[in-house]
């Protein structure tokens, strides 16, 4: 049983653990004693390139979410109006309806029995039908295109959240990026009122409250001003 419990429990705890050290991990080299002029001397020269990859991923990151949004509102209409490609079937002898979505489903259940190939020829008839119908109002309305879109985003996004991790940050601003990014995955995968989301939160705001008294007027990801930006849908082509 205990064998049982440490197989289950020990995946999130390492996933969590490894979320809680890569938010440290990028913590803690700017914060040393030269943090203030390291930053000035940032500011003032080349830009970070941890924060133009943040800028990057951000978004790719808001147009992927636009995408999942608007891909389920459509499907949802599909469903309103035609409902999922499906059929059913009565076999001989039984009193109760099964309910198949695929052509590959009839086939395990009919098989090759010679009784069942007008019933399953009538199944499949009234499937394709309706997969027709679907078919018909998803390129009108462009669902599998959007879904596609999406798909695609996401494996964008996933390419920049890993060129992100990879680049060096040189200025708070980017040190901010990389936790802004590490909060907004996590909170996918994590319930985000679970460790280490609100620990990752806490330190991102004293990270933004720190370089604000450096640099009032500097633009820091994961502040007011950029959560408010990121509530607004991205839908570029």
């Amino acid at each position: 049983m205990a064998d049982s419990e440490i197989s289950t429990t020990l995946p999130v705890v390492t996933r969590r653990k490894m979320l809680a050290g890569a938010a440290l991990a990028t913590l803690a080299w700017p914060l040393q004693a030269k943090a203030q002029d390291t930053e000035r001397q940032c500011s003032h020269n080349s830009p970070d390139p941890a924060l133009l990859a943040w800028q990057a991923w951000k978004t790719e990151a808001l147009r992927t979410e636009a995408l999942c949004h608007k891909q389920q509102i459509l499907e949802t209409k599909l469903v309103r109006e035609i409902g999922f490609p499906r059929t059913t079937l009565r076999l001989p002898g039984s009193s109760e309806a099964l309910e198949f979505f695929s052509p590959e489903d009839i086939e395990a259940v009919c098989g090759s029995t010679p009784e069942m190939a007008d019933l399953c020829a009538k199944a499949k008839t009234e499937l394709a039908a309706h997969q027709a119908r679907w078919d018909v109002v998803d390129a009108q309305i462009g669902y599998s295109a959007t879904k596609q879109a999406e798909v695609e985003a996401g494996e964008r996004e996933q390419e920049l959240i890993e060129a992100l991790t990879a680049t060096p940050a040189t200025s708070l601003a980017g040190v901010a990026g990389k936790l802004d990014m590490i909060f907004h995955e996590g909170a996918i995968w994590e319930d985000d009122t679970e460790f280490p989301q609100p620990q990752i939160r806490s330190a991102l705001r004293d990270l933004i409250r720190i370089a604000h008294t450096l640099q009032p007027d500097f633009f820091m990801p994961g502040s007011d001003r950029e959560n408010a930006r990121a509530r607004r849908p991205v839908l570029g082509t």
